[in-house]
């Protein structure tokens, strides 16, 4: 089946790059291992150019069934703390909107992380177990 290349799909690899980019500089040791993604089925994820660029630098992508939200880290563990956060704060502009999510972020925990990942193994785990 063939899959146009969609704005969001090279948006996306222009996203993976400067990630890339970072994991290059931040953490050699982690690029020199290979890098491996929780992709959900969505377009950009899915798209043919995604799907080069992936093949193209040998990032593995953990395999997603479909419909399950379960198996999304940031489902459960990003979106109800940042939507907490953000309750009930107007913003005036896009930027100020943007300003907050980068202090926001900037703000958390490395263990913030650590739980949220952690909490995904064992919902694999849970789903590997029931088969």
């Amino acid at each position: 089946m063939f899959k146009r290349i969609t704005p969001f799909a090279s948006r996306y690899c222009s996203t993976l790059d400067r990630l890339r980019e970072a994991i290059r500089r931040k953490r050699p040791g982690l690029f020199r291992r290979g890098v491996v993604l929780q992709h959900d089925n969505a377009t950009p994820h899915s798209a043919n150019l995604t799907q080069q660029w992936l093949q193209r630098y040998g990032w593995e992508i953990l395999p997603h069934p479909a419909h399950s939200p379960n198996l999304a880290p940031f489902d459960f563990h990003l979106f109800g703390p940042l939507k907490r956060h953000l309750g009930g704060i107007a913003f005036e502009t896009e930027n100020d909107l943007i300003s907050e999510l980068r202090n926001w972020f900037d703000n958390l925990d490395v263990d913030f992380f650590r739980v949220g990942i952690n909490s995904l193994l064992s919902c694999w785990q849970k789903c590997i177990d029931l088969h």
